[in-house]
């Protein structure tokens, strides 16, 4: 009996390095196998003895040369592009060395073939979902390889991508229909997911007799003093970068900023300002108006800042901290005579950006986060800030920063500030283990829902910071065990150094030209054909390529349970119900955070 995978449907006729051309000779054998000559099928060529190149179908097409006029003897040309070779018919590797030569034989690639290429094995032991082309094969990927290296997951709205991101997290965390498979035995994940919409928490909320915890951190609740910030972050914050005075702010207000964290800090030694201690933003206010408010006496023996009631001041930080003080007033007079201060007059539109900012109370997990006692977070702190971001509060895998809620021009700052803490943390637990000679056993995975909002593409002053620190996670992450999953519908609109440095990708639907361009051109060669269908995806159906499966395919992962709130709003379905009431009330109560 002859074995269905040795049916021969062509063979070949031209070979190059990206390209495959195989001739199907009769229409009858073109009709018989017509469902395995579908675009996106695979075939497999022989080359040699013992070797067949496993290739996928690219384009189908009828040759209408003039010695095949004869309907019943026509050809049929199947462009494939080669993803593999097949070793004896058992072991199955990514890449082609050898390429078949013209005449050999092109076969059906069986199920029975299939589901060898992609089953489980040593290294791909994580289920992903079914191929698309055949779905009782079930896809096996090397999870060590996709969360290690930084994953891409992009799709236009409504293709199913919150879903897919669910559910890939479900699986590392052991959520199976809606239950804990861990809940006697706690696994060791640790996720972070940036959460703009606030969507993942059905995702996650088991109960509370799950045996699940799930920790949700949002402007109610998030503790990110200010004194965490760095350069970039508290420049970002409160300088106009467009203003005429802005380099002269940014260096007194650096020198502040430290002179004031070596008062709060006298046993900190080298102190920067970037380093995470805290020092006192009001006080850091009063010595920049002081500043601005400055006046020199200009009598012979003074030449110093001088006060009303005549004082000189011989040590500007000893005294401006402490309270805005009234200066001597300028005159011109032989008796009298003061001039205003080298920076008189300059830091009016900072001073007045930093009593905006202190006095918005949706900014107060910034300027005014205080602790169960009343108190507010000082250096002697900072264990129990960081534990929040990684779960050590409440022993939870997973921990999601609503930014719902967070006013949208602190928006990068917070993405900012969170990454860049939680690297800094992964580098220097890592550090502590390498002395060891052991490697970080706290990895990290951190989940940037619609990126596209805080690492833009375009150089954006205010996008800056949060651009920054994601950019140094993809750079340098992996080494310490901090990986990255970009989640966007705008691919395009990304940064292209985040995306550069991802060595997976999941591709969802994607209807935008621009999109489906620019990720054609970020894939491997051999994944560029299978991207032409991207367009035509069924929701829930996505592309997979890169280091954590052997070859790319089109493959379907079954929902969550639960699952994210990210359903549209069924408006026909609304429309056509009987009229509704709104508690108006409560809707205004929460409008203005009374509940």
């Amino acid at each position: 009996m002859t074995n269905f995978r040795d049916i021969i449907v062509g063979s070949v006729v031209e070979s190059t390095q990206n390209q495959i051309t195989i001739a199907v000779t009769t229409q009858q054998k073109f009709e018989t196998h017509k469902n395995n000559l579908q675009v996106g099928k695979y075939l497999k060529v022989k080359c040699g003895d013992d070797l067949h190149v496993i290739v996928n179908i690219q384009k189908v097409s009828q040759e209408a040369a003039k010695n095949f006029s004869d309907e019943e003897n026509s050809r049929f040309l199947i462009i494939t592009q080669p993803l593999g070779t097949l070793i004896k018919d058992e072991h199955f590797i990514r890449g082609v060395t050898n390429l078949p030569t013209p005449m050999e034989e092109a076969y059906v690639l069986s199920d029975e073939t299939l589901q060898h290429i992609f089953s489980a094995s040593a290294n791909y032991n994580m289920p992903f979902g079914r191929l698309a082309q055949s779905t009782d094969i079930q896809l096996h990927i090397d999870a060590n390889n996709l969360f290690s290296k930084h994953i891409a997951i992009v799709g236009s709205t409504g293709s199913g991508k919150s879903c897919t991101v669910a559910k890939i997290l479900q699986n590392i965390l052991g959520i199976e229909n809606g239950k804990n498979t861990n809940k006697v035995q706690q696994n060791n994940s640790h996720v972070i997911i940036f959460d703009i919409h606030s969507e993942y928490r059905s995702a996650f909320d088991l109960g509370e007799d799950s045996g699940f915890n799930l920790n949700i951190l949002s402007e109610a609740n998030l503790c990110l003093p200010y004194w965490l910030m760095n350069a970039d972050e508290l420049e970002s914050m409160f300088i106009d970068p467009n203003d005429e005075n802005a380099h002269d702010q940014r260096s007194q207000f650096r020198n502040a900023v430290i002179m004031n964290k070596e008062r709060h800090n006298p046993s900190v030694r080298d102190v920067t300002y970037d380093t995470p201690i805290y020092f006192d933003i009001s006080e850091v206010r009063h010595y920049i108006e002081n500043l601005n408010n400055e006046v020199i006496g200009k009598l012979d023996w003074e030449n110093q800042p001088k006060l009303e009631d005549g004082t000189l001041v011989m040590d500007r930080k000893k005294i401006y901290f402490d309270k805005v003080h009234i200066f001597a007033h300028t005159s011109t007079t032989e008796a009298n005579k003061a001039v205003p201060g080298p920076f008189h007059g300059e830091f009016d539109k900072f001073i007045l950006n930093v009593d905006t900012k202190l006095k918005d109370k949706r900014l107060n997990f910034l300027f005014n986060p205080l602790k169960k006692n009343g108190t507010v977070y000082q250096s002697e702190d900072f264990e129990d800030i960081i534990k929040q971001f990684l779960g050590y509060y409440n022993q939870s895998n997973v921990t999601i920063v609503d930014l719902s809620g967070i006013p949208s021009e602190v928006l990068n700052i917070t993405v900012s500030l969170v990454s860049r803490l939680v690297f800094d943390f992964c580098f220097h637990i890592s550090k502590l283990k390498h002395f060891r000679d052991l490697l970080n056993d706290v990895p990290v995975l951190i989940v940037c829902e619609e990126a596209h909002n805080y690492a833009p593409r375009l150089d954006e002053e205010k996008h800056r910071a949060s651009k920054k620190s994601l950019e140094k996670v993809v750079k340098e992450g992996r080494k310490y065990g901090l990986s990255l999953m970009v989640v966007s519908q705008r691919p395009s609109e990304v940064s292209e150094t985040i995306f550069a440095q991802c060595n997976n990708f999941i591709a969802l639907r994607l209807t935008n030209i621009d999109d489906q361009n620019y990720i054609k051109n970020l894939v491997s060669d051999i994944s560029r054909g299978i991207a032409d269908a991207l367009p035509n995806l069924a929701p829930g159906e996505f592309m997979i390529t890169g280091d954590a499966v052997l070859m790319p395919c089109i493959a379907r992962i079954a929902k969550p349970d639960p699952e994210p709130q990210s359903q549209s709003v069924k408006f026909y379905d609304e429309w056509r119900k009987k009229w509704k009431e709104i508690e108006f009330e409560d809707v205004i109560k929460r409008w203005r955070k009374e509940i």
